[in-house]
């Protein structure tokens, strides 16, 4: 007798098949084998006469879903059913959570087993927790499925309703989403208070005081008996001091004559304050803290925590990684503990276990919280893993393990010094036992906290004490705007504020900067003009759609249909075609809409409109009688734009229609312009002419004739190479000034390093860059050559060959040995995985269509070999 598992993934198949019986064969699934069509393409040709098929959802009937098989799945489900044939049982062993329960369902629809079939689930992949899955099967939850597939229908109807109308009133490729749409308003919402933040500033004294060779710092807190004003007495959002507040606020000239006042002057000691404090460990990993900490501690982004994290499960070194939960197992509890004992000492354990309860609005997961699997824990070192893998089982690690630790126990010392009318205080913090905090320490989005983790050691300074000063200072304070969302703080308002699941948190923002509505600066999500646009819209027309207390509602709703609560179809249709629905209002709306404003970026404080256009987007403004136009460089966000940047593009704008001077050579006028890419040079006029960009870091206003002469002749050649006898070259590629070493077939490309200048940089100083270790390569198009891969997916589970990505002149694709497969739109390197690797190759080589015969059960259509079928 033979069983056969199936799972999603190969990585999940070859680790599972170690702790099942020799009979027992297991298959990859990759993921869903069914999904609603993602194109008009793979609409079948039955149902494109049909209105609703564009949506993928038959809202005449139901909202029936209309179900296809991928092309690049159409092999593998043809293998699972081969695999199916020769086995006298299934079992479907996809991961707990609602997608997959529904991956499961999808392959019971699919595959029609007439064996007998099971559902197993475990969150671990280890010996004992498959063992106990095998004798604890159970059927298929449908209420997780309904929850499942009502999300991805709502998901289904606000993007394909929506994103239609923006395209028709603000420009093509704009796109709307459930929880997308509502996380780029947060960014654009707080990009709106920074604009419109004014700092504030002030003064105060700092004092570098000692006793007994000491030295310590002091502040001024207060001056006449009055309170001196701190940051936490200006609004955070206006940046100016709060209504109501009695303090002093100290100008520059008040707090140097001040400084003069004091010198000479007696400091003693008035009051000390002395209190212990207990600090208790944070609770073990969910989902969002994990991807909240490895983007502070790490420089992880949510989606390549999530696909570590994963990889991690799926070789059975952690439990699995998509959880709102904070319950630790006993087994769990009783693992840490043991380790706690054997490397820090008995001291260190917390008097008893500590199970904590979820806070989070809306968790719904029963699975325990991340941890590593198995028991004992696996300590870091013993794993074998390496490098980034490593350092996330690290961070589980130590989590997993402070959560079970004593809680750390502080001393705070508080001193008041008074010197003439001036109060001023010193503070101290003395770590009296470390207890959790010898394994953890959460990190934190503000830098000035981790203070708190650190000692401040003040010398005894009794009451009465008069102490010597060794110099005091002024110090300028000024309010600082509202912190823009990091990937960690976007994800902790996301699951505080109930909006979306965890588990898509990285999907979200890693589809928020692929389709253009944020840029990542120095772990900033900056929202661009695209993002402002949107939101508008959506703000005025639809504004409970971006609602963050609508959209936590909505997840609460999907969170009772999964616990049978809720009826799913009566939802849908009162979303959709209820009185208020989705639908009536998207008509009514499109003949409301002027596409003219939707197309007008309310920026306050500018002499200038800005627009998006059919190009691009652009500022506009009068001057005088004539209205002056100017493009605006794709890297320039609503952050970057003030008067200033107005005034520059604007000037460029006038001037461009003056050229520099001539080329001595052709008589052809040279000019200096503005456009989608930034500025560029121009020999001559109209489409003919040639262009070359500005390196970064040239300003406009520098250029000269002979420098814009001297771009516009890149690439120039440098001399040969002295060992090949080939030629070395300088030009301005898509990533800034190279050299480039021609060796006839191949060409070896290298950066230029800070301070080199393309148009000045010699032959010998090429040579020297070319004998450094290679950083990286680079193509004709300026990026990573494809003989090195940006990112290495992992080895074809049949052949054992790697897999990896890389970028081509054409953009990214796949390549596996001589194969090679485009990354399909909405994928980057970030999102892309070995499964999603492995669809894409099968389904280059894959099999014809299968039939299309359908048979009906119920309120479902589903099929035999289906390339379509409805739900």
């Amino acid at each position: 007798m033979s069983t056969l598992v199936i799972v999603e993934s190969p990585t999940k198949a070859k680790t599972i098949r170690n702790f099942l019986p020799k009979d027992y064969i297991v298959e990859a699934s990759m993921g869903h084998v069914r999904d609603l069509p993602s194109s008009s393409a793979e609409i079948p040709q039955e149902y494109k006469k049909y209105p609703w098929s564009r949506l993928g959802v038959n809202v005449e009937n139901n909202f029936e879903p209309l179900y296809v098989i991928p092309q690049g799945k159409k092999k593998v489900v043809q293998q699972l059913e081969k695999a199916l044939a020769k086995a006298d049982e299934l079992i479907l062993a996809t991961d707990e959570d609602r997608e997959g329960e529904s991956i499961s369902w999808h392959l019971l629809q699919l595959l029609k087993p007439k064996v007998p079939t099971k559902r197993m689930v475990f969150h671990e992949i280890t010996q004992e927790a498959i063992q106990k899955a095998l004798a604890n099967c159970r059927d298929i939850d449908e209420n997780l499925v309904h929850a499942q597939e009502t999300r991805r229908i709502l998901d289904r109807l606000v993007g394909y309703t929506l994103s239609p109308l923006l395209w028709k009133k603000i420009a093509k490729g704009l796109s709307a989403g459930r929880v997308q749409s509502v996380a780029v308003r947060l960014l654009v919402q707080r990009e709106r208070e920074r604009r419109a933040f004014v700092a504030a500033h002030y003064w105060d004294l700092k004092a570098i005081l000692s006793y007994e060779g000491v030295d310590f710092e002091a502040k001024l807190v207060a001056l006449g008996g009055q309170k001196l004003a701190t940051g936490s007495d200006f609004d955070p959002k206006t940046g100016q001091l709060m209504p109501g507040k009695q303090v002093i606020v100290l100008n520059e000239q008040e707090a140097q004559e001040l400084l003069q006042r004091l010198q000479g002057e007696i400091w003693q000691v008035t009051e000390v304050e002395e209190k212990q404090t207990k600090r208790s460990p944070y609770p073990p990993f969910t989902t969002s803290t994990l991807q909240q900490e490895a983007n502070r501690k790490l420089g992880f982004s949510a989606q390549e925590t999530m696909r570590i994290a994963q990889s991690l499960y799926e070789n059975g070194y952690i439990t699995y990684m998509r959880t709102d939960s904070v319950h630790l197992s006993e087994e769990a509890i009783a693992a840490a503990r043991s380790c706690i004992r054997e490397i820090y000492g008995e001291e260190y354990l917390s008097p008893s276990p500590r199970q904590y309860k979820t806070k989070s609005k809306g968790a719904q997961e029963a699975h325990e919280a991340i941890r590593p699997a198995g028991s004992p824990f696996k300590l870091p070192q013993e794993t074998g893993l390496k490098d980034k893998e490593l350092a996330l089982y690290e961070l589980i690690w130590k989590r997993t393990i402070a959560s079970q630790m004593a809680d750390a126990l502080l001393s705070h010392t508080s001193v008041q010094i008074k010197v003439a009318d001036a109060l001023f205080r010193a503070t101290g913090r003395t770590i009296l036992f470390p207890g959790f905090l010898r394994a953890y320490v959460e990190g934190s989005d503000d830098p000035t906290t981790a203070e708190s983790h650190q000692e401040t050691i003040l010398p005894p300074l009794p009451v009465g004490l008069d102490l010597s000063c060794n110099s005091i200072e002024v110090v300028k304070h000024e309010t600082q705007p509202p912190p823009r969302y990091t990937e960690a703080t976007l994800v902790k308002t996301l699951e505080q504020e109930g909006i979306g699941r965890p588990s898509t948190y990285a999907t979200i923002i890693s589809t928020i900067v692929e389709r253009g509505y944020a840029q990542i600066r120095q772990k900033q999500l900056v929202p661009t003009f695209a993002a402002f646009a949107v939101t508008s819209l959506l703000e005025e027309n639809f504004e409970e759609l971006v609602d963050v207390k609508f959209t936590s509602n909505m997840e609460q709703a999907l969170d009772d249909i999964a616990a049978g609560q809720k009826d799913w179809l009566a939802y849908l249709r009162e979303f959709y075609l209820g009185e208020n629905g989705l639908e009536k209002k998207v008509k009514l709306r499109d003949s409301q809409i002027d596409s003219q404003k939707a197309k007008i970026i309310q920026l306050p404080g500018l002499n200038a409109t800005v627009k998006i256009g059919q190009y691009g987007v652009y500022i506009e403004a009068k001057q005088g009688d004539e209205i002056i136009k100017s493009t605006l460089p794709e890297d320039i966000t609503p952050a970057d734009l003030d008067a200033s940047v107005v005034e520059r593009l604007l000037k460029l704008k006038k001037q461009g229609n003056e050229p520099l001077g001539n080329d001595p050579e052709t008589g052809l006028p040279v000019y200096l312009l503005v456009g989608s890419y930034g500025p560029y040079v121009a020999l001559g006029e109209g489409k003919n002419a040639k262009t070359a960009s500005l390196p970064r870091g040239i300003k406009p206003e520098e250029v000269t004739l002979e420098m814009a002469l001297g771009y516009l002749k890149l690439p120039r050649l440098l001399g040969n190479h002295p060992d090949t006898g080939r030629p070395l070259m300088a030009g301005i590629g898509r990533f800034g000034p190279y050299i480039v070493h021609d060796l006839g077939p191949e060409k070896d490309y290298r950066s230029l390093k800070e301070g080199d200048d393309v148009l000045t940089i010699t032959l010998e100083r090429a040579l020297e860059i070319f004998a450094q270790p290679k950083s990286s390569r680079v193509n004709t198009s300026g990026n990573k050559n494809s003989s090195s891969p940006l990112k290495e997916l992992g080895l074809h589970p049949q052949s054992q060959q790697p897999i990896g990505i890389y970028q081509g002149p054409y953009g990214l694709y796949v390549k596996y040995g001589k194969e090679n497969v485009k990354l399909p739109k909405g994928e980057t390197v970030e999102t892309m995985t070995l499964e999603k690797a492995l669809a894409l190759l099968e389904g280059k080589s894959g099999s014809k269509i299968g039939s299309k015969k359908t048979t009906k059960k119920g309120n479902r259509t589903t099929s035999t070999k289906g390339e379509a079928t409805t739900r």
